[in-house]
């Protein structure tokens, strides 16, 4: 039990008396915090790494060599197919508010951002200079190798959306890259996260390369969960029907699907979530 002793004991104690009333309500000035700025910790409250997702064993890659090394060569090519990226670019046109500001994260020569939408600013990052030249929708870039240094150089809360098309399979560091892309996001912006069936195989996660479409998502979804802040992810999927294509039969047909090389067999998957919260629209 705490005992308050006072300094008199030998006169009755009485709490002060309230000092009087102004006739005017005194003026409180409410500071105004900058969201900008890395160091206030409104802007930092949320983002946090909560637990690590993947253990040591899942982020391993059967080729060990530096991704720069990898991706030293341009490749012009699309890793996709036409049904993939018209899905692709209409979940950018419904999600992606004209006049945003984008990070397409992980870019190469094409972004697949709707042609008719004109955004602010689109910013790209990836390994190949020359592929992210070539991009017509990028309005600069950077080069970075995110498996050794996952810090984005770019102001937090700068950034409406960001966007991550088949490439989240070679993150082996994918709960840092996550809290880098909270941080850079404006609250209320949304990180789209989208993938399909192929691969360059020897580059993927243990995670990846084991896992199916569905624990695939799982794992990206475990991803977002994994940061503070995010709100529950969404899922988009979209799988190929087998009515309308035809499937190669024959002894060399299973190859041919498992490369994806016929026409409408990528299924798609993406998975969104937001900032803090989800923004509505009228």
């Amino acid at each position: 039990m705490l005992t308050t002793i006072h300094p008199n004991l030998t006169q009755p104690w009485h709490p002060p008396k309230p000092l009087p009333l102004k006739s005017k309500a005194p003026h409180f000035r409410i500071p105004i915090l900058n969201t900008l700025s890395e160091n206030n910790p409104m802007a930092q409250k949320s983002g946090r790494i909560k637990r690590q997702v993947l253990n040591p064993e899942g982020r391993t890659k059967l080729n060990p060599k530096s991704d720069r090394e990898f991706y030293a060569f341009p490749r012009f090519v699309t890793h996709v197919d036409n049904n993939f990226i018209s899905t692709l670019t209409d979940l950018y046109r419904e999600r992606l508010s004209p006049g945003s500001e984008v990070l397409d994260l992980m870019s190469s020569w094409v972004s697949h951002l709707p042609k008719e939408v004109e955004y602010k600013k689109v910013v790209g990052h990836g390994l190949n200079a020359q592929e992210l030249a070539k991009n017509p929708r990028l309005d600069y870039f950077f080069v970075k190798d995110l498996n050794q240094d996952q810090t984005l150089e770019l102001e937090s809360c700068s950034l409406d959306a960001v966007v991550c098309t088949v490439s989240v399979q070679y993150l082996q560091q994918p709960e840092k890259v996550f809290a880098e892309v909270f941080r850079v996001l404006r609250p209320g912006g949304v990180f789209v996260v989208s993938f399909s069936s192929r691969m360059f195989y020897e580059k993927a996660i243990a995670a990846w390369r084991e896992g199916t479409g569905y624990s695939r998502v799982q794992l990206v979804m475990q991803y977002f969960q994994c940061i503070e802040g995010f709100t529950q992810p969404e899922i988009v999927r979209k799988l190929p029907g087998t009515g309308g294509a035809k499937q190669e039969g024959g002894p060399f047909g299973w190859i041919v699907r498992l490369l994806g090389l016929m026409s409408g067999s990528d299924p798609f998957y993406a998975v969104i979530a937001y900032k803090n919260f989800k923004p509505v629209y009228e």
